[in-house]
């Protein structure tokens, strides 16, 4: 068959994809893609998917950690660089231009051609994060940068095993997390580069280079002579396209997420382009997890893109384990919605029990890493970080918790030394957090009143009163109830309203009552108005967060 005719008769069986007189037969398969796709019982619906049933093994696991690390990370400068940095006067534009020069010359492109990653020791950080109590980890696969961080067939030029590292870092993560028996995820954010890198097409409107075009428009024939020469920006980019109406506001992109208010919709053949990167990701890596940060799933309501991929991955567990086995998370979803996946609170806690699993997802310092937030100090506490871990999972939740990676691939020691108190807190106290299920309510105290309502996907935490002596949580499990006390009481006695006699939500007698950690039965009296429980003298090292074992 003449090439021509080859190219029209394989248009006919892929009439979704516009095909250019110019492609050849290999370069199509590898647009279009011929991922397997896994039958089974789910279809690319929401009604289909609503079938899903959370698994065990992530209900009983409540705590994973997430390396959110690429190429944003090796400026040091925190969060989104890869978009702010073609924002005129911004911080990252300011600390870019001084650092690396004009994006007219030096854009985000060739932030990843200096990022090595020459320090990574995958080995050392998983087995440092197994030993702070983790049970799942995730990496992140993609960003909204659109740089693939493994050996990727759909996006074969703009990946870490070609750019940058030249390593495949989700090989090697995954490689360490199952030697840990950890069970692996990933995350995929790169959907939204179509919009998200919107500010590469801008210009200065101000100064010697005012309206020289940022790099955001270049082509494969500009890298002639350069170190990206063969290399279509493009590719990475994706700007051949007009602007989301109101792009020029740099805070419209939020009101534009779920692919409305004016964005620019992308093209066909970019929504085939990244199904079949996630398509090849989990077929490739075979992830127990993953993460997407978008709306519900990605491209919805635009395409199907993400229904699809979803039914695959659910299918494929089906085939391998006889039910699903695997997670995946979505952020503002509705009721319908939320039986279809695990939903993910994006730094926030609900303020109830919820009826199904879901996850807080936050970090201890900026999502990317940030050199000032290691300068002054101003990563959250271990103390923090447990007393969120103990409130998000008295409401039936997960915490999955980003602890920032250098562009080196190192931890700092401040991070470090927060993992590790962590894993000393949870070696003692994870009897009450493991495999446990919420009880009756979920806690007292005054914590409750103060606390703010969810915005958006979640950013309510850190809003209300911090936890004291007095804010109490529960978990339960078999036949013991854990009342977690969130500070050491200065009487030394604890009070717990919900335990007093008559408590419709606690009818049973109490035999026993100790602390995890201390062992002795404490002396305790229970009245109509209270539990009274006297602890011992001796108060333990990491005394923010006690645990009372009532059986």
């Amino acid at each position: 068959m003449k090439r021509r005719e080859l190219i029209k008769s394989l248009a006919t069986a892929v009439p979704a994809l516009a095909i250019a007189s110019k492609v050849n037969a290999t370069s199509l398969f590898v647009e279009q893609g011929i991922e397997p796709v896994a039958a089974g019982p789910f279809s690319p619906n929401w009604n289909s998917l609503s079938s899903y049933q959370t698994p065990e093994w992530f209900r009983n696991a409540k705590f994973g950690i997430w390396a959110h690390w690429g190429p944003q990370c090796e400026p040091e400068f925190g969060d989104w660089y890869a978009r702010e940095m073609y924002m005129e006067g911004s911080r990252q534009y300011k600390y870019h231009t001084e650092k690396y020069g004009h994006p007219s010359k030096f854009g985000f492109k060739d932030v990843i051609n200096e990022w090595k990653a020459d320090q990574w020791d995958p080995a050392v950080l998983v087995s440092m994060y197994k030993n702070a109590g983790a049970k799942y980890f995730m990496a992140l696969a993609n960003h909204h940068d659109n740089l693939d961080l493994y050996k990727s067939k759909y996006q074969p030029n703009w990946n870490s095993t070609k750019v940058g590292p030249k390593k495949d870092l989700i090989a090697g993560w995954k490689k360490e997390a199952e030697k840990n028996g950890l069970h692996f995820g990933v995350s995929v954010h790169a959907a939204h580069a179509w919009n998200w890198m919107e500010t590469a097409q801008r210009s200065d409107k101000s100064g010697p280079l005012a309206g020289v075009p940022y790099d955001g428009k270049l082509t494969k024939a500009d890298g002639k002579g350069k170190w990206w020469e063969g290399l279509d920006p493009q590719e990475l980019y994706e700007q051949n396209h007009a602007l989301s109406d109101g792009s020029l506001d740099n805070g419209k992109i939020h009101s534009q997420w779920n692919w409305g208010n004016g964005v620019s919709v992308p093209s066909k053949k970019y929504i085939e382009k990244f199904y079949n990167r996630t398509m090849d990701l989990i077929n490739s890596y075979n992830p127990d997890l993953i993460y997407f940060d978008d709306t519900a799933l990605p491209l919805w309501p635009i395409d199907d893109a993400g229904l699809r991929i979803a039914a695959h991955y659910y299918n494929k567990s089906v085939k391998k384990h006889g039910k699903v086995e695997t997670v995946i998370f979505g952020k503002i979803l509705d009721q319908m919605q939320r039986k279809c996946m695990v939903w993910d609170i994006e730094r926030g806690q609900s303020n109830e029990i919820e009826p199904l699993p879901w996850q807080t997802c936050t970090c201890i310092g900026s999502w990317h890493y940030e050199r000032g937030v290691y300068n002054n100090k101003r990563y959250k506490s271990a103390k923090t970080v447990v007393h969120t871990l103990i409130d998000v999972v008295s409401k039936n939740g997960n915490l999955l918790l980003s602890v920032p990676v250098r562009g080196n691939g190192t931890i700092d020691e401040l991070e470090v030394a927060i993992v590790e108190e962590i894993g000393e807190w949870m070696k003692v106290n994870s009897e009450g957090i493991y495999d446990t299920r919420p009880w009756n309510v979920f806690g007292e105290g005054p914590a409750i009143a103060s606390a703010a309502a969810l915005s958006a996907q979640g950013f309510n935490e850190g809003k209300g009163k911090p936890f004291t002596a007095n804010d109490i949580r529960f978990t339960t499990k078999e036949n013991i109830l854990y009342a977690f006390v969130l500070g050491w009481p200065e009487d030394g006695v604890i009070s717990i309203i919900n335990l007093r006699k008559g408590n419709p939500n606690f009818s049973r007698t109490i035999n026993s009552i100790s602390v995890l950690g201390l062992g002795d039965n404490l002396a305790f009296t229970q009245t109509d108005t209270d539990l009274r429980v006297t602890l011992p003298q001796n108060k333990p090292k990491l005394s923010y967060a006690l645990t009372l074992k009532i059986a």
